[in-house]
């Protein structure tokens, strides 16, 4: 019997996830990553390949670092990015993490700064 880490199961998880969430250049994916420090967000269009939109707790505007304020900040920053570039909606993929805690901050604090999905 095999042992599998938990990044293994986060990794079959994501992929489970990746197969049915697609972004394209109308709705592109908002991904999420969750290290233990930090917590990132991109806005990504699969259809050509490219970033759109990327915000992280370890830029130098944000300044709570990787907590749920931390991730409401970046929320709101991602959002505020996506306006500027003229993204009104998006597809939300959490990356194989649970809908919970710091991802849910970040996705509450997007929605609430004007960010559909």
């Amino acid at each position: 019997m095999k042992v599998h880490t938990k990044t293994e199961a986060r990794g079959r998880i994501h992929l489970r996830i990746r197969k049915k969430v697609l972004g394209t250049e109308a709705r592109p994916r908002l991904a999420v990553f969750r290290s233990s420090k930090h917590i990132y967000a991109q806005v990504i269009d699969d259809a050509h390949g490219r970033t759109m939109a990327a915000a992280s707790s370890c830029e130098k505007g944000t300044s709570r670092g990787g907590n749920k304020e931390g991730a409401a900040e970046v929320g709101k920053l991602i959002a505020g990015r996506c306006k500027e570039k003229g993204i009104e909606a998006v597809v939300f993929d959490r990356g194989g993490f649970k809908y919970h805690g710091r991802v849910k901050a970040l996705a509450d604090a997007a929605r609430e700064a004007g960010l559909k999905f």
